[in-house]
C-alpha cells in the first residue's frame, strides 16, 4: 500500500472493517444505504443551501455535513461519503442533470464508436471535489467510525450513458450490448479504468472501505451479467482490494453469488430477495452485507424488532454487516430507522 495510510489502526469504532476482513467482532456493525438523505430533516436543511443537486454534490463542505449527519443522529457504525454514481460519466466528458422528481438525465448519450472515442479516461484529479469532501469528512469524523467510499459498477454507468436516463428495462442499453458487443466492451473498459483511478483517489483521500453499486444488474440475463458486468467488477476488485476492503452490491443478481464470491472482493451486498442461509452456502468465506427490506421500516415497532432479530440470527454474528437490501425510501420515519439501528446494536448474541 504505497499511498494509503492505515487509518483503521486509529479508529475508535472499527467494527465495519473487522467484519469486512473476516476478523472477530463483538457485535454486527450496522449502516444503511442512503442513510444521508431525505429521511433526515437535517439533510433537507443542508440540501436547501445549494441551488440544485449537482451543486450540492460538488460543494465539499455540504457533502461533508450530510455524510456525518447519520453518524450523529442515527448512531450508525460508518459514514458513506455523499456523492453520486454519475460523477464518473461526467468526468469522462458526458455531463448529466438531476431533474427533480424524475432522476438523472443526459442531454448527450453514447451512440457510436466516435462517441466512445471522445470520452477520456478520468483521473482522480478530475473529481477533485469528491476528494476534498472525503478529506474534510475524514478530518471532521475525528476517527469515530470508518468512512466508506463508493462508485457505480461499470454496467450500471454504461446503462445510463447509453439510455440517457433511468428506465425500468434499459432496453436501449441492452440493445447496444446485443448489437454492438465490441463497442460495448470498449466503453466498459474505459469506464472501468476511470473507476479504478477514481477509487484509488478516494482511498488516498481517506476512504477506509469501498462499495461498488451495480444497481441495474437485475435487468441482465445471467450470461450477460457475467460477460458485461462481473468481468469489469472483478478488475476493479483486483485493483482496489489490496488497498482497502471492497464490497460488491449487485442488486437482483442472486443467481451470481457464487461467481461474485470468486472475485477478490471482501464482502457481498445482498438485496432482500436472497435467503441468508442460501447466500452463506454459495459465498465461501466472504462477509455478507444486508438484507432487510426497506419497507420493513414502515411496520410497527414490534414487527421491526422481530424481523431484525430473525435476520441477525439467520446471518450470524461473524462475517456479517447489517444493512438494508437497498436504500432508505424518503418517506420512512426517522424514528423507525433509529429503532432498527438500535435493535442491531443491542442484540444479545
Amino acid at each position: 500500500m504505497d499511498f494509503a495510510c492505515n487509518f483503521a489502526e486509529m479508529l475508535k469504532n472499527d467494527l465495519l472493517l473487522r467484519a469486512a476482513k473476516g476478523l472477530e467482532v463483538e457485535r454486527s456493525p450496522v449502516w444503511l444505504m442512503r442513510q444521508a438523505g431525505r429521511i433526515l430533516p437535517e439533510y433537507r436543511a443542508t440540501r436547501a443551501k445549494a441551488k440544485n443537486f449537482i451543486e450540492f454534490v460538488k460543494t465539499p463542505e455540504l457533502a461533508c455535513e450530510v455524510t456525518i449527519q447519520p453518524v450523529d443522529i442515527l448512531g450508525v457504525d460508518a459514514a458513506i461519503i455523499f456523492s453520486d454514481i454519475l460523477v464518473i460519466p461526467e468526468a469522462m466528458g458526458l455531463p448529466y442533470q438531476m431533474i427533480e422528481a424524475k432522476g438523472p438525465w443526459f442531454e448527450n448519450t453514447i451512440k457510436s464508436k466516435a462517441d466512445i472515442d471522445k470520452l477520456k479516461i478520468a483521473e482522480a484529479g478530475d473529481l477533485d471535489y469528491v476528494m476534498k469532501a472525503l478529506a474534510l469528512t475524514k478530518k471532521e469524523l475525528n476517527d469515530r467510525v470508518p468512512l466508506i467510499g463508493f462508485a457505480g459498477a461499470p454496467w450500471t454507468l454504461f446503462a445510463y450513458m447509453i439510455e440517457g436516463s433511468g428506465s425500468k428495462t434499459f432496453s436501449k442499453a441492452k440493445q447496444f450490448l446485443y448489437t454492438q458487443p465490441e463497442l460495448s466492451h470498449m466503453l466498459l473498459e474505459k469506464i472501468t479504468q476511470s473507476t479504478i483511478n477514481y477509487l484509488k483517489g478516494q482511498v488516498k483521500a481517506g476512504a477506509d472501505i469501498l462499495q461498488l453499486f451495480d444497481s441495474w444488474a437485475g435487468v441482465l440475463s445471467e450470461k450477460m451479467f457475467y460477460e458485461f458486468s462481473l468481468k469489469y467488477i472483478s478488475k476493479i476488485c483486483d485493483a482496489l482490494s489490496p488497498l482497502v476492503p471492497v464490497t460488491v452490491f449487485a442488486k437482483d443478481a442472486h443467481y451470481a453469488i457464487a461467481k461474485i464470491a470468486e472475485t477478490s472482493c471482501n464482502s457481498i451486498g445482498l438485496d432482500w430477495t436472497i435467503d441468508p442461509a442460501t447466500a452463506r452456502k454459495f459465498s465461501a468465506n466472504k462477509t455478507l452485507q444486508g438484507n432487510a427490506d426497506p419497507c420493513l421500516l414502515y411496520a410497527d415497532d414490534k414487527k421491526i424488532i422481530e424481523e431484525t432479530h430473525a435476520m441477525l440470527k439467520a446471518f450470524g454474528k461473524q462475517r456479517y454487516i447489517c444493512n438494508l437490501g437497498h436504500g432508505l425510501y424518503p418517506d420512512i420515519d426517522k424514528e423507525k430507522v433509529k429503532l432498527f439501528v438500535n435493535v442491531v446494536k443491542e442484540y444479545k448474541w
